[in-house]
């Protein structure tokens, strides 16, 4: 299939409710707050630590406004942003270093073996249906290059349930209601009065057994958040304060690819490698 008819391909659409959640522009001051820092700062150590020596050229797949993609060009990398929405496009289209078009996950506008690196740091967990995902994975192995890294992020199949109880949620109907079938089932529906659009959380197994699929060597996992998310207050103040920061940084560090923690963090990262 050529890369014209790939990036044209009607059987791909976003669903239209993602869109619109996306469209109201919130998703670029989110990493830049509150308690959500810790995911940026978290998703960035990672990276670092992982990302082969700038200059490289990374793809940055469903990265939003660009919030990931100014630090790698600041950081000395040549990124290029692909994202559904139109508004991300234009946002991260005006950071220096960075190129950004419009482009589905699954459909990526990009030649054969060009990137050094591809980021889905978000799609994963818009795509409900498993062969939707892995077909994602499936072309960010067709653009990388052969030894070349993906990296893609899940959101926890208890995130929700974490997070209501950190907010004392959980009691209420109809919260313990959605909470409970989504457990079950893996699957949020905006319509069901949550706080975020359609989306899928993941057990921790299933990221690794799905880069199999797409023929992706796994490498590594990271726990994002450890358990530092869930102290009731605290946090904020805590990221607020560069000594009390760092040690919190330091402490997630330490359990990040615990095998027997990795459920608890919100957002996991999966780390592997084009083998041939």
């Amino acid at each position: 299939m050529t890369e014209t008819t790939r990036a044209q391909d009607p059987a791909v659409r976003v669903r239209e409710e993602i869109l619109a959640y996306y469209a109201q522009g919130k998703e670029d001051g989110r990493l830049r707050q509150g308690s959500d820092r810790l995911e940026f700062w978290r998703t960035q150590d990672v990276l670092r630590r992982l990302l082969p020596t700038a200059p490289a050229q990374v793809l940055d797949v469903g990265g939003g406004s660009g919030v990931h993609a100014e630090w790698l060009a600041r950081d000395g990398y040549e990124v290029h942003l692909v994202d559904p929405v139109p508004l991300h496009v234009e946002q991260a289209g005006r950071l220096p270093g960075v190129t950004a078009r419009a482009g589905d996950a699954r459909a990526l506008p990009a030649q054969d073996a060009s990137y050094d690196v591809v980021l889905l740091l978000g799609p994963l967990y818009h795509l409900p249906e498993r062969a939707d995902r892995v077909r994602a994975l499936s072309e960010a192995r067709r653009v990388v290059r052969p030894g070349g890294l993906v990296v893609a992020a899940t959101i926890n199949r208890f995130a929700g349930l974490h997070d209501m109880l950190r907010q004392e949620l959980y009691f209420i109907e109809p919260h313990r209601t959605r909470i409970d079938r989504e457990m079950e089932e893996g699957r949020h529906d905006s319509e069901d009065g949550g706080h975020f659009t359609t989306a899928y959380f993941a057990q921790p197994h299933e990221a690794p057994e799905e880069f199999a699929d797409a023929a992706l060597a796994v490498e590594g996992q990271y726990g994002l958040e450890g358990v530092a998310w869930l102290m009731v207050g605290g946090i904020e103040d805590w990221l607020d304060d560069p000594d009390r920061r760092e040690a919190v940084l330091t402490a997630t560090r330490h359990i990040e690819s615990e095998p027997t923690l990795l459920g608890t963090s919100g957002h996991l990262l999966t780390a592997g490698r084009r083998r041939g």
